[in-house]
């Protein structure tokens, strides 16, 4: 305890010399080192701030923050110590049960180690001083905290233009955007609206006595999916595959700033996640593009900062891209109420901040990301078009593939309960254009393997759009052709099943014209109903090739930006 003193001692005989040199008030250099103390950690300064003239701005490199000797020291003691707390706080149980069986958990013992305890936290405690001493002498870390302050007090547009010059711990970004300034009122905590599976109708008393059997199956539903089972569809809210990927997230988030002038932005959701999201504005280069924005939605291991959002961005649309809540700087856990409200604040913050109208978003989504891109055309139907990349139609198939026979009930109650990524019910609901994207070699979606390209779950999610949409078109013999059209892994199978049929490409949008132009163009519709066999068969192979392009790779591999085409419009 001694040492602690003196410890202690030295540390404020250098923090008051240190305040004597400086020509501050004493007040305020005690609260700016008090937030060095309390500050996060800034990572790269991407630009000056005094850098204001746009111009002067865009393609600028920033650099990585450089720490002085002591702050790198004290930040690495204070980072093991949160390591160690964090593997003590989830091994607590069996902690403490083994504590108990050697007999340490007594008042004798208990004494001297909550006195070592508190020895070592008057320590880090000290030693959390020293590294707000030393932040608080470099001048780069004295500018960020100062402009933050400012920022948190004044949240003024100058302001806020200083502060995305850094790149620090997103937790004390001050909010851009709140679902509060939407103006919804019909919209609360609980949330927005999702398809719920129709339930099963049963007797009172048979309805109680099913609760009561299916009890245990809940409970272990309910531990399965919050704990490995959402780790597991979204691998990318592990915080170990987070700090792996760190390096490159931030190279990547540094790109999307300095050479594209993007703009980093906090959206409060209803549910009180906060959301981190990335807007890159190619309005002021003129263009259809330009004034046509993109909404991305990431994979389940994807962020904005090196996923599907450098499509369209090189593309030369303007973008908005987004993290899942429990993805880098967004908040909470993934789960599908969690995502929708994530999706509703981010396409609320595009139409009452950035000035967007609905009919000028596209939104694009790539693999599970499909379920808030559906949800999105299903609740704002105004938007422009859809365009699914590697997506699926339901998660039941692909959770199935995964999990052992025996545990088939449980893994269907599990999905319908707490994951249910409904994508083809939410896509039904939307009148708009729409383009799926089919990997041909894709390992993920599928439920057999990469080389069954009539296993992949996309083919589904055409086949019930195209067979809501235009029933009397995709009779059994149209599904058979739309199939056998499926069933090319490569442009000249493809072609060769087309030209088989002779499909007349004119012919076939003067029908879908003649029949727009003459009735209500709601879907589902009933073209098709009074024509030849070879003429349905014409139609349902034409509508399948403009709903749906084929892209020869892996599930993985990055879409080109000459392969993200706005989807067909009649």
């Amino acid at each position: 305890m001694t040492i602690t003193i003196f410890f202690l001692s030295r540390l404020r005989l250098m923090v008051s010399r240190s305040f004597r040199s400086r020509h501050t008030s004493g007040r305020m250099a005690g609260w700016l080192w008090l937030r060095c103390v309390l500050g996060p950690h800034l990572q790269r300064i991407h630009r000056s701030p005094d850098q204001s003239r746009p111009e002067s701005r865009v393609g600028r490199r920033g650099w990585n923050y450089q720490p002085r000797s002591l702050e790198k020291h004290t930040d690495s003691i204070l980072g093991w110590a949160s390591a160690i707390w964090s593997l003590s706080y989830y091994s607590s149980p069996i902690l403490l049960c083994y504590l108990y069986r050697k007999g340490y958990i007594c008042s004798s013992k208990l004494v001297p180690v909550s006195q070592y305890v508190g020895t070592v936290l008057v320590c880090l405690l000290g030693v959390a001083f020293l590294r707000g001493w030393e932040r608080w002498r470099n001048t780069d870390y004295l500018q960020f905290i100062s402009i933050l302050e400012e920022t948190k007090k004044n949240n003024t547009p100058a302001n806020k233009k200083k502060l995305r010059c850094y790149d620090f711990d997103f937790l004390h970004w001050p909010s851009d955007f709140s679902w509060t300034e939407a103006g919804t009122p019909k919209l609360s905590r609980a949330g927005v609206s999702l398809l719920k599976p129709e339930p099963r109708l049963r007797g009172a008393a048979d309805s109680v006595l099913h609760s009561v059997r299916t009890l245990p199956c809940h409970i272990i539903s309910y531990l399965i999916v919050h704990s490995f089972g959402r780790r597991m569809l979204y691998p990318g809210s592990v915080g170990l595959l987070q700090k792996a990927m760190r390096p490159m997230l931030q190279q990547g988030q540094a790109k999307l700033i300095e050479e594209f002038d993007g703009q980093r932005n906090k959206l409060v959701a209803c549910d009180g996640n906060e959301i981190d999201t990335m807007f890159v504005d190619r309005r002021k280069d003129g263009g259809q593009r330009g004034r046509t924005l993109v909404i991305c939605c990431e994979g389940n291991a994807g962020f904005y900062e090196v996923g599907c959002m450098n499509t369209p961005l090189e593309g030369g649309y303007s973008v908005l891209g987004w993290n899942h809540p429990g993805f880098g700087g967004s908040t909470g856990v993934p789960f599908p109420q969690n995502e929708a409200n994530a999706m509703d604040v981010v396409i609320q913050f595009a139409t009452h901040q950035l000035g967007f109208q609905l009919s000028e978003i596209i939104i694009y989504a790539w693999s599970i990301g499909g379920f808030t891109a559906s949800w999105a055309a299903m609740s704002y139907p105004e938007v422009q078009s859809l365009v699914l990349d590697a997506s699926f139609d339901d998660l039941l198939p692909l959770a199935l593939k995964v999990m052992p026979d025996s545990w088939r009930p449980l893994v269907q109650h599990t999905v319908r309960q707490y994951m249910n990524l409904n994508n083809a019910d939410q896509l039904l609901k939307y009148q708009g254009p729409v383009l799926l994207i089919r990997r041909t070699k894709d390992e993920i979606i599928t439920t057999t393997g990469p080389e069954d390209v009539m296993s992949n779950r996309g083919n589904n999610l055409l086949l019930k759009l195209l067979q809501f949409r235009y029933p009397k078109i995709m009779t059994d013999e149209g599904i058979r052709v739309v199939r056998q059209w499926l069933g090319a892994s490569n442009h000249l199978e493809e072609a060769s099943v087309y030209s088989g049929y002779e499909v007349d490409d004119d012919w076939c949008v003067s029908v879908l014209q003649s029949y727009q132009a003459d009735r209500d163009a709601v879907f589902p519709w009933s073209v098709g109903e009074d024509m030849t066999l070879e003429g349905r068969r014409q139609l349902a192979l034409f509508l399948a090739r403009k709903y749906m392009r084929n892209f020869e790779t892996t599930h993985c591999t990055p879409l080109p930006a000459s392969e993200f085409h706005a989807p067909w419009r009649l």
